[in-house]
């Protein structure tokens, strides 16, 4: 080898060692300025920890999503190349995408992490709140710097639903706030003072009979006095004037001494049965009978029994038997055997109100282990039996609200389903006349009249016949007036020869703690003649007294 070979051997090996030093030299000071910036190859970009020529990077925000500091976190490898080292970058914003410093999460009361109220945690919350529900005062969300920032309740109404104090549970009031029992009816049959529940008259103080509910006849008719009954107070048109009011002086054990001797030794001194049960409520005459067989260990309508006979046993007897089981027992009578009277169901089913019908079907069905619906149905046939199914639902409005568009509608289809058409539609009839209280159906015949110009009753006696007839023009007789429908059924069983003696002590002993007052004077001014003056020509002896004494009244 030459000498020039030789020479230019070891320069090129300096040379590369040269290099070879160069270059480990240069990988050291990568290495030391990837440490420091924590991304590998972050000093080639000229930026302190994002893209090129940011200077805070993407995203470099302080609050970061969740917590990092700055840039990428570490560990994630960050990119080799990129766009020139310009100073601003896109679009040179300080806190990068997002930058806001509380970011999402992380505000200082955001969701979660509220301070006060949230969920949960509330303050008032369910249950225990304050103000009932709502209105609680650290209710949902109720935080301080979230969503959507109301301080407390949804939506913040201080007060409750509707106005209790406690809410629920815990609240001190009731629902929604009554003092007791259904509201107070007015009238009735006529209602006793407590009623259903809670009353406190029906049978007071009595040891030998039970305390039923009742809205037959005690004391609640008469004017001022209120009862709790069945359902809702019924309108003015249930109510009257009795002529049979509580015995104001009443005392049983002294009434009872006094029938005791009435019956003692032989025969009966009838004016002192008159003179005490004629003149005393029903509720007093169950209270007597207590007291007699308390005081002499018998029954007291057994020994009345047993000393009266005839018309006056049937008045005196009627006079002592709660008026629903009365009522039951009129029926039964009417429908057994062969044949039925149909003007007893009719008189009873079309007057009674709907507290009255639903102890009636009560005491039917204890007597005589049948319901009343299917005797009705048993006994009678066609529309007429529709007509007292109807009756005996006991759901007839009861209010006094009239409304004088849909009564000229009604009347209009009362005139399509039966003069304008061949044949008739009953079924209009009877949901018209069954279900309306007394004034809309007043209003209604009053509409009748002006569209055909004559009146309803003319227009049922065209179309019906037989006992659904009867019973619908029944129906608007004591819708109209029920005193005077009374009053006409009164003359009817006393005029002519023989006098209906059933149907006058029944009309009589019923409404004698409901409107007899009333019916005594509408019997005055269509007949000009008084009442007690047909039962004197008619009847006679303690029977006759009795029945006087009962028009009469206390």
């Amino acid at each position: 080898m030459s000498l020039k070979s030789q020479i230019f051997g070891t320069i090129l090996n300096e040379v590369t060692k040269g290099l070879k030093n160069a270059q480990q030299g240069g990988n050291r000071n990568s290495s030391d300025e990837q440490q420091q910036s924590g991304i590998p190859g972050a000093s080639r970009f000229g930026q302190h920890g994002g893209h090129p020529g940011y200077q805070s990077g993407y995203p470099d925000h302080q609050g970061g999503y969740a917590g990092q500091q700055a840039g990428y976190p570490v560990g994630y490898p960050g990119p080799q190349g990129g766009y020139p080292g310009q100073q601003g970058g896109y679009p040179g914003q300080q806190g990068g995408y997002p930058g806001q410093q509380g970011g999402y999460p992380g505000q200082q009361g955001g969701y979660p992490g509220q301070q006060g109220g949230g969920y949960p945690g509330q303050q008032g919350g369910y249950p225990g709140q304050h103000g009932g529900y709502p209105g609680q005062q650290g209710g949902y969300p109720g935080q301080q710097g979230s969503y959507p920032g109301q301080q407390g309740g949804y939506p913040g109404q201080q007060g409750s639903y509707p106005g209790q104090q406690g809410g629920y549970p815990g609240q001190r009031g009731s629902y929604p706030g009554q003092q007791g029992g259904y509201p107070g009816q007015l009238g009735g049959y006529p209602g006793q003072q407590g009623g259903y529940p809670g009353q406190q008259g029906s049978y007071p103080s009595q040891h030998a009979y039970p305390v039923e509910p009742s809205s037959y006849p005690h004391q609640a008719s008469q004017p001022g006095q209120t009862s709790n009954n069945y359902g809702p107070s019924p309108g003015r048109d249930m109510q009257g004037t009795p002529s049979l009011r509580q015995y104001q002086a009443f005392n049983a054990n002294s009434d009872a001494e006094t029938l005791r001797n009435a019956m003692r030794g032989l025969g009966c001194n009838k004016s002192k049965v008159v003179a005490v049960l004629c003149s005393r409520a029903n509720v007093q005459r169950e209270q007597i009978a207590t007291a007699y067989k308390t005081m002499y260990g018998k029954d007291l309508i057994n020994d009345l029994k047993s000393e009266l006979s005839g018309d006056f046993e049937d008045l005196i007897m009627a006079l002592m038997e709660r008026p629903a089981r009365y009522d039951a027992r009129q029926l039964h009578k009417a429908m057994e055997g062969l044949g039925t009277k149909e003007s007893v169901l009719i008189e009873i089913m079309c007057s009674r109100t709907n507290a009255q019908i639903a102890e009636l079907r009560n005491a039917y069905e204890q007597m005589y282990k049948s319901t009343l619906e299917k005797d009705l149905i048993g006994e009678t046939s066609g529309h007429f039996k529709r007509l007292l199914v109807s009756l005996c639902s006991g759901g007839r409005d009861e209010s006094i609200q009239t409304d004088a568009v849909r009564a000229n509608q009604d009347a209009r289809k009362l005139y399509k389903a039966g003069e304008r058409r061949l044949g008739t539609d009953e079924s209009c009839f009877n949901a018209i006349l069954a279900a309306q209280n007394y004034a809309q159906l007043r209003l209604v015949f009053l509409e009748y009249q002006k569209v055909t110009n004559h009146t309803i009753e003319n227009a049922i006696e065209a179309e019906f016949s037989g006992d659904i007839k009867d019973g619908l023009l029944a129906i608007v007789a004591f819708a109209r007036n029920k005193a005077a429908y009374f009053a006409t059924l009164l003359y009817d069983s006393m005029v002519g020869i023989g006098t209906r003696d059933n149907d006058l002590i029944r009309i009589i002993v019923t409404r004698s703690e409901i409107d007899l007052a009333d019916i005594r004077q509408e019997f005055q001014r269509k007949y000009n003649k008084s009442l007690e003056s047909f039962i004197k020509g008619d009847c006679s002896g303690a029977y006759k007294d009795g029945l006087i004494a009962l028009v009469r009244g206390n």
